[in-house]
């Protein structure tokens, strides 16, 4: 950025002893170098804007802040958090509770950036945080926006775990309330995984379960629990089967089916189209080694119509 000469107010951080990069500073002092100032290069650093000191120094009362006068020629990074001149007056010094002031525009916060009230943590929209980043209140936790967490990222209340949506959650990941296991849409369940209520293993979309509940294969009873599904090889080579992908087509590429099928391309000049990958995953099916195959045609009640209806693989007539 170009040099200026106009006077400018700033703030600036020292160390406790009044130092800063080795130079030694004193309240009500005048310092002047020869030369034009270049911002993170050569000059007298300050910011404009008190909170941006701190993104180079701690927030800690230990250190100094003064207010500043650059009565020299400027140059500022670019963005304008950080200036330098080339001639400063060290003006004040401002004490920790007026920092603390000038750094939130909350009221009465001891940590920084708080638009809150009341908070010990930081950047705080929310009051009373002692964590980071929330818009809740009472968080000790960090970037919630529910109130009165110790976990982080909860968008419920009261929650010790942290990424729940629902309240009062121990553990993470839940969309229910009171839940002490994991990943769980129902209520007060101390397993995991559970979409009905008051569960204590896990897999359940029932209530009140104890042993987890046996799934359909096929449309029939299987014999196996969900887990057992999820453990299982036929599972793993499954999951590496090609996936559908939605693909953006251009209206210079579309044909008379597909503008048909999707008149909204005029005003958006062009359409999604699910490539449903069909293709791919018959030949991926075809490739693969025979023994693989028959782990997944071993799977209880296998059925190689309703397996094509669910894939569009056709088992029938390959090889395996």
């Amino acid at each position: 950025m170009g040099n200026n000469t106009q006077a400018v107010k700033g703030f600036k951080v020292f160390n406790s002893d009044w130092t800063c990069r080795g130079f030694q500073y004193e309240v009500g002092k005048i310092y002047e170098m020869d030369g034009p100032p270049i911002c993170c290069s050569k000059g007298f650093h300050f910011c404009l804007s008190a909170i941006d000191c701190f993104n180079y120094y701690a927030f800690d009362p230990e250190n100094k802040v003064a207010e500043i006068l650059a009565i020299g020629e400027l140059s500022s990074d670019g963005n304008n958090a950080k200036s330098c001149t080339n001639k400063i007056k060290i003006v004040r010094e401002i004490p920790w509770d007026e920092v603390l002031r000038i750094a939130n525009t909350g009221k009465d916060c001891s940590g920084l950036g708080n638009t809150g009230n009341w908070n010990i943590g930081n950047w705080n929209t929310g009051n009373r945080n002692t964590g980071n980043g929330n818009a809740g209140d009472r968080n000790s936790g960090n970037c919630n926006t529910g109130s009165y967490n110790t976990g982080s990222y909860n968008t419920g209340s009261r929650n010790s775990g942290s990424y729940n949506t629902g309240s009062y959650n121990t553990r993470n990941g839940n969309t229910g309330n009171r839940n002490t296991g994991n990943g769980n849409s129902g209520d007060r369940n101390t397993g995991n995984r559970n979409t009905g209520d008051w569960n204590k293993s896990s897999f359940n979309t029932g209530c009140f379960m104890t042993e987890e509940q046996k799934i359909h294969m096929f449309n029939k009873p299987s014999g196996w629990s969900y887990r057992d599904w999820r453990c299982s090889d036929a599972q793993r080579i499954l999951s590496l089967m090609p996936k559908k992908v939605v693909k953006w087509i251009h209206v210079g590429d579309m044909g008379g089916e597909e503008m048909a099928g999707h008149p909204e391309y005029e005003t958006t000049g062009g359409c999604l189209k699910v490539i449903d990958g069909s293709g791919k995953r018959q030949a991926w099916w075809d490739a693969l080694p025979d023994h693989e195959k028959n782990i997944i045609k071993s799977l209880p009640n296998f059925d190689p119509g309703i397996f094509e209806e669910c894939t569009g693989i056709k088992v029938g007539g390959c090889k395996g």
